[in-house]
């Protein structure tokens, strides 16, 4: 595992805002759960994917290199952690993080009640359930690592709710197959995604592997492409318009 001595995403951010775009149709089930809230604290803010832009929004986000990929017509983000927000209590509308809970690592129960302690509104978490992403052909027939990375570091959905509090409402996000923000568990009925390096590279998944374990998943994706395998097990998947890979929405209202 890579040291943590700098903000993670300083680390394996290069290149992020290339692959990973934004998807209108989630973009638009994360406004639908902000409601009419002016004022949005984005909390792993990253290169600014799905902040609202008719919004006052208060990026937060640790890495410099993640910042730095931010439109210019952004906000510029503070550099902070979640576990410690910069804002007095109840100070915004609302509070909302995509796919970033799971990099906060000691700081995930501390920065999820920080959220809920600015926020006198919703609380918007984009994360995965691990244990639906975990039964993905990746991760199921060729990368446990990933599996069980992803088993230590997701928090599930329930638990998320005990630290939220009040009421949480939990929804399954389908992946569409022609998705433009091409996270790890966008790959199901892509595999040729596994043999682009800039793909591979632009999700933590495949970014915090050691590079013999990559090499190795390359390897076998590559060989049962070519020989049939992979579309003899998994080919039907190519037919799906959408498929639950173990995206999650959870939406959290205070008591």
């Amino acid at each position: 595992m890579e040291p943590l001595s700098k903000p993670r995403y300083d680390l394996i951010g290069q290149g992020y805002a290339q692959t990973r775009k934004e998807d209108p149709r989630l973009r638009d089930r994360i406004l639908a759960a902000l409601g009419p809230a002016r004022t949005v604290v984005n909390v792993g803010a990253g290169t600014g994917s799905y902040e609202p832009r008719d919004r006052y929004v208060v990026a937060i986000e640790p890495s410099d290199v993640m910042a730095g990929q931010r439109p210019r017509e952004l906000a510029p983000a503070i550099r902070a952690t979640a576990d410690s927000l910069p804002l007095r209590d109840g100070s915004v509308d609302a509070a909302m993080t995509v796919l970033s809970v799971h990099h906060w690592d000691e700081g995930q129960e501390a920065g999820v009640r920080e959220m809920r302690r600015v926020a006198t509104g919703p609380v918007v978490i984009v994360t995965c359930d691990p244990d639906v992403s975990g039964a993905m052909w990746l991760m199921a027939d060729y990368l446990p690592e990933v599996a069980a990375l992803d088993h230590r570091t997701f928090p599930r959905p329930a638990q998320l709710a005990a630290w939220l509090g009040g009421r949480t409402e939990v929804q399954v996000v389908p992946i569409p197959r022609d998705t433009c923000d091409w996270s790890l568990v966008s790959f199901w009925a892509h595999p040729e995604r596994v043999l682009d390096e800039d793909a591979r590279n632009a999700t933590s998944g495949f970014a915090r592997m050691e590079p013999a374990v990559v090499q190795r998943v390359v390897a076998a994706v590559r060989r049962d492409l070519e020989d049939g395998t992979w579309d003899a097990r998994h080919g039907h998947l190519r037919k799906l318009d959408e498929y639950d890979a173990g995206l999650r929405l959870v939406l959290n209202m205070p008591s």
